[in-house]
């Protein structure tokens, strides 16, 4: 019987082409979306989890009563998750603290255990979330570290059913693969099948955030979840996952967290698509590469999870509006034209000696700075992720900075009604953020 299936990790896979018809009308190039967010666990983390606990237990590393333990943004402990159930396993899933409350539920729902933990930590500090991960397996009598940054069935996952599904469906057609880059186990893998079949003609293209360090950002904080890679200026080694096979890829398209939230709201009203936010991001990746294609060519990109996990993120314009990732309705004052000619606002490092933060006060003529990581950057702005506090220039005493930090200023977004934001801000001053970056830090006015 066709669609009939014996259990739920039988169901994952076989997901559709969804031609994507408005956000390409001045495109002539076909524009596939794989909707990896039909997936039983909602994403298509669903393949990577199977596939890994398939191989642990032919391995004889996962046994019966065992657990299976992850550190994960969300979605592979989904997958991990319902596997877990499926199978008759305990499941503890380590999440970072900006993981989405919509994917915490999730987790909850289908019994597992979730410890969140401190997010952006250098991976050697024992908080990290693959640190606790690995601790926990190892203490947990039956425990099995998922794994899945170096897994090798992760990437595998894609080779076996990604990759041959997409071949299939299109007729062998496809000409142009876009996927976003997390553990990098998808693009690698499905890219690695379709270069193979294609005898090297299918180009393989990761979608990335602007600042992650895959492709040349200084691996500052960004806002869309689930891909990209985060560096700590603190890290002793930038090591990127083995899931992610640099080879297979022929490019990659950085894109700002801005345009991917704007893509990913433009999907769910103009296509009928509810995608996550890094399914945006791929697919503002996919359009500017198909821009520069023809109508023989085909494009297909990953929509790898639903935008059910972030109904409180990338769909409420609360939340983006006090992220600075909307400008307002322009019926009266927003903080951009407070925020318009402010100067750039004075940074001092968190290691900075008290001698050091002076120079910054005198160089700036500013009366608070904010105490950030110490990062080489170029950017104009900083990483609100960054922020680790507040130091005032009257404050400053003895030789080191450290116990003179104050708790970051309150923020607000650029497009945020003066008024309305003035209520709500109980403070002399706050951060005025530009997606998701500090702009400007200004005084309350009188």
């Amino acid at each position: 019987m066709e669609h009939v299936y014996e259990s739920v990790l039988d169901a994952v896979g076989h997901t559709p082409l969804i031609r994507l018809t408005r956000v390409t009308e001045d495109i002539s190039t076909p524009v596939y979306l794989k909707a990896e967010f039909l997936n039983p666990g909602g994403s298509v983390k669903d393949r990577a989890a199977r596939h890994m606990v398939a191989a642990a237990e032919r391995d004889g590393l996962l046994r019966p009563g065992g657990v299976v333990v992850e550190g994960t943004s969300g979605n592979t402990g989904i997958g991990l998750a319902i596997a877990a159930a499926q199978r008759g396993y305990r499941a503890i899933v380590v999440v970072p603290d900006k993981t989405s409350t919509d994917k915490l539920a999730v987790l909850r729902a289908y019994g597992a255990e979730v410890i969140v933990t401190q997010g952006a930590l250098p991976r050697e500090d024992p908080r990290h979330v693959s640190q606790v991960a690995r601790r926990i397996a190892e203490e947990t009598p039956g425990g099995w570290f998922a794994n899945q940054y170096d897994n090798p069935a992760n990437p595998q996952a894609h080779v076996d059913t990604t990759g041959p599904e997409i071949w299939a469906q299109t007729g062998g057609r496809v000409t142009h693969y876009v996927a976003g880059i997390g553990t990098g186990g998808t693009v690698s893998g499905t890219g690695a099948h379709l270069k193979r079949v294609s005898g090297g003609r299918v180009r393989v293209i990761g979608a990335d955030p602007e600042y992650s360090t895959y492709g040349g950002g200084d691996g500052s904080p960004y806002y869309v979840e689930s891909i990209g890679h985060y560096l700590h200026p603190e890290t002793a080694e930038d090591v990127w996952p083995q899931s992610y096979h640099t080879d297979v890829l022929d490019s990659i398209e950085r894109i700002d967290d801005r345009e991917a939230i704007a893509m990913t709201r433009a999907l769910a009203r103009r296509e009928g698509l509810l995608v996550g936010g890094s399914g945006g991001a791929a697919v503002a990746a996919a359009l500017r590469v198909a821009r520069g294609l023809g109508p023989d060519d085909l494009v297909v990109v990953v929509a790898p999870d639903s935008g059910r996990n972030y109904l409180s993120k990338y769909f409420d314009d609360d939340w983006l509006l006090r992220n600075g990732f909307l400008d307002g309705d322009r019926t009266r004052p927003v903080l951009g034209d407070l925020a318009a000619d402010a100067p750039e606002p004075a940074a001092v490092p968190a290691t900075a000696t008290v001698a050091q933060a002076q120079e910054v006060f005198d160089r700036t003529g500013a009366g608070v700075a904010l105490v950030v990581l110490d990062r080489s950057s170029t950017s104009p702005s900083r990483a609100f992720g960054d922020v680790v506090g507040a130091l005032w220039r009257d404050s400053l005493k003895g030789d080191s900075i450290a116990p003179l930090i104050a708790a970051a200023l309150p923020t607000a977004g650029i497009g945020e009604p003066v008024d309305a934001a003035l209520a709500r801000i109980d403070s002399n001053w706050f951060a005025v953020l530009a997606d998701g970056r500090v702009r400007a830090i200004l005084p309350r006015p009188a």
